[in-house]
């Protein structure tokens, strides 16, 4: 028999996953055929996308190279944009690192191009953490605002520069706002500021935080929150950030040197352009087996496709926990279609157990969960390594 071709298109942890998975499960088929792997990313290496708050902080380094992973044989990466997916033909056409466009035949194909930071208005101002990029100029900024408050004889000007307003407080905004007052505080110190003037706000356009979870979480997160030097402002939102100033939903006016937006998550846009099934909100259109609708031999997970409890019609939520259990299933899922057998399907992982984890800087985290509805919660340090694991985990570290 002739051997598959298995494409990739994503090197996030989704198409780690989806990888790893496949190439596991495929090992012991019953045809023995062989499958050639491609991994497409348009990336020189896998970006830990949940750690993008770090290079704001500090100078880390969240880009993996891809020769990190050692790829086994069988295994190749292409560095490359997509531009589309001919499912007819079994084709993909794409733009190589070079600038040159190119072909490509699959028999088998995995979308897997996750999602991308909601942007703001561009006249909204402040900055989007949305990329290593940003992520930099965010640093950047908050330094250089340091060293001149450091200078500065105006009590006002010198408190201005030393606020920051990160604006929606997902986990990503918590992360984020988190670890940058503990950053700051450390940096006023050294440059003889009183750290107790920095003030980093989170704006929250509900009336709690964590609302996946009980009111008691978010009580408990806004108190570590606060330990760590963040007030969060609830039931207001920023409109805009001007010449300094953050104008508040409720009209208030908040001086700052930093306004950061961390408002969420979309699906790729780079979907639009590949010619798959879509739904209103851009994700792609599965059955309960993860295969696109009318594209034979493609399949989607993560947060690129809309995937459902087929027993009451939820849809998963964009967040890496469940990952790793729908590429497990996938790989399931292809070899039972290769062999002409009942695939099994999606089953939520919130009917297993709800698990989120949150890191609060070092040493510093809360993990809850909730299984046969009991809540369990964890803090401090061990919440704090289990947050490590589930990053590296993710980024196939571990």
């Amino acid at each position: 028999m002739n051997d598959l071709t298995c494409i990739i298109i994503g090197g996030g942890h989704a198409g780690l996953a989806a990888l790893k998975a496949i190439k596991e499960t495929t090992r012991g088929m019953a045809n023995e055929r062989r499958i050639r792997f491609v991994l497409f990313d348009k990336q020189p290496g896998h970006v830990r996308k949940m750690l993008l708050f770090r290079p704001a902080v500090g100078e880390e380094e969240i880009m993996i190279p891809w020769t990190h992973y050692g790829f086994s044989e069988g295994v190749e990466f292409v560095q490359g944009t997509i531009t589309s997916v001919d499912s007819g033909e079994k084709r993909i056409r794409y733009t190589d690192a070079q600038g040159n466009d190119a072909l490509i035949r699959y028999d088998l194909l995995v979308v897997a191009v996750g999602s991308v930071v909601r942007q703001p208005d561009p006249d909204q101002g402040g900055i989007s953490l949305n990329d290593s990029q940003t992520a930099v100029a965010i640093r950047e900024r908050w330094r250089a605002n340091l060293r001149q408050a450091a200078r500065e004889t105006n009590p006002k000007e010198r408190k201005r520069l030393m606020t920051v307003a990160v604006a929606g407080a997902g986990i990503s905004g918590i992360e984020t706002s988190s670890e940058l007052a503990l950053e700051m505080r450390k940096e006023a110190s050294s440059l003889g500021l009183n750290p107790s003037d920095i003030s980093v706000y989170l704006l929250s356009g509900q009336e709690r935080l964590f609302m996946e979870g009980p009111e008691k979480v978010g009580r408990k997160l806004d108190r570590i929150l606060n330990e760590c030097g963040v007030t969060v402002l609830y039931n207001r939102k920023v409109m805009r950030e001007e010449a300094g100033v953050a104008t508040l939903s409720n009209g208030d006016r908040l001086p700052v040197g930093l306004c950061i937006w961390t408002i969420g998550l979309i699906p790729n846009p780079a979907l639009r352009t590949m010619g798959l099934p879509l739904t209103s909100d851009g994700q792609v259109r599965v059955d309960e087996s993860y295969r696109v609708q009318g594209a034979p031999g493609v399949y989607s997970i993560g947060d690129c496709a809309r995937i459902f409890d087929p027993k009451n019609g939820k849809a998963d939520p964009m967040r890496c926990a469940d990952v790793g259990l729908q590429a497990d299933r996938l790989g399931k899922i292809m070899i039972a279609d290769l062999e002409g057998r009942a695939a099994p399907v999606h089953k939520s992982s919130s009917s297993i157990m709800d698990l989120y984890c949150i890191g609060l800087g070092e040493n510093r985290g809360l993990v809850w969960g909730r299984k046969w509805g009991v809540n369990m919660i964890v803090t401090g340090k061990p919440a704090w390594k289990f947050r490590n694991l589930a990053w590296d985990a993710g980024s196939k570290l571990r």
